[in-house]
C-alpha cells in the first residue's frame, strides 16, 4: 500500500483486518526478489540477492567478471552453431534473466536477443547467456534510485538498429524514460516490420517512444 494520506491507509488496513487477519510488516524492504531501501534522499531498489542466487545456482559465483553483457560484434542467428541439447535449462535461465531486467536496464537488450531463440537455442546463444551472468557478477551493486527531490520533467531517449537480425532483417528499437533524474521505464524490442532505410528505422523507434510510452 502506498499513498500520502496516512489516516486513509490506516482505515483501509483496519477494514481489511476486519475481513481477514492481516499483519503489518512496516515499510517495504524485500518483496519477490526486490530489495528496497528508503532515506530522506529517496528510494533505492535492487535485485542483488536474487542475482546472487542465480549465480550460485549456475555455479558462477566465483567466475571471472565480464566487462559488458554482450560482445557488440556478435550477431545471433538461429543457425550457424550446434544446437544446445538442454532446451529446458536454457529457457529457465533466460526466464530468470528476464526477471532481472525489472531493475537492470543494462542487460535488457542482451536478454531480448536471447529470448528470440527459446524454441531451438544453440551453443552460441547459451554462451551469451553465460557472459551475461559473468557481467552481472561484476556489477552486483547496480541499482535504481528514485530521488525525493526529482523534478516532474518527463524525458526519454530512443534508438534503433537497421536490419541487423540476420534471420528476418527486422530492426530492434529501444528506449529509456526518465521522470526528472529517475529512470522509470525502458524497453528493447524487435519490431514486426522491416524498414527500408536507417531513417525509417529511427522514425519507428521515435514513434514507439513518443506515442506509446510518453
Amino acid at each position: 500500500m502506498a499513498g500520502n494520506d496516512k489516516e486513509g491507509i490506516d482505515r483501509v488496513k483496519e477494514a481489511l483486518n476486519k475481513t481477514f487477519k492481516i499483519k503489518d510488516l512496516g515499510d517495504l524492504r524485500y518483496f519477490l526478489g526486490f530489495e528496497v531501501a528508503r532515506s530522506k534522499k529517496g528510494i533505492m531498489m535492487n535485485q542483488r540477492k536474487y542475482a546472487l542466487e542465480l549465480l550460485t545456482d549456475t555455479s558462477l559465483l566465483a567466475c571471472k567478471p565480464a566487462v559488458s553483457p554482450m560482445n557488440n560484434l556478435v550477431k545471433l542467428s538461429s543457425t550457424g552453431s550446434v544446437y544446445f541439447t538442454d532446451v529446458h535449462a536454457y529457457r529457465s535461465l533466460v526466464g530468470r534473466l528476464m526477471y532481472l531486467t525489472n531493475i537492470r536496464p543494462d542487460i535488457t537488450f542482451s536478454v531480448q536477443q536471447l529470448s528470440q531463440f527459446l524454441d531451438k537455442p544453440t551453443i552460441a546463444h547459451y554462451n551469451v547467456a553465460i557472459r551475461i551472468l559473468k557481467y552481472i557478477k561484476g556489477a552486483l551493486s547496480l541499482d535504481l534510485f528514485f530521488s525525493s527531490s526529482s523534478s516532474a520533467h518527463l524525458k526519454a531517449l530512443c534508438d534503433s538498429d537497421w536490419g541487423t537480425c540476420s534471420d528476418s532483417r527486422q530492426l530492434v528499437s529501444g528506449f529509456i524514460a526518465y521522470l526528472g533524474n529517475s529512470l522509470i521505464s525502458w524497453k528493447s524490442k524487435k519490431q514486426r516490420t522491416i524498414s527500408k532505410s536507417s531513417y525509417e528505422a529511427e522514425y519507428r523507434a521515435m514513434i514507439t517512444t513518443v506515442t506509446c510510452e510518453i
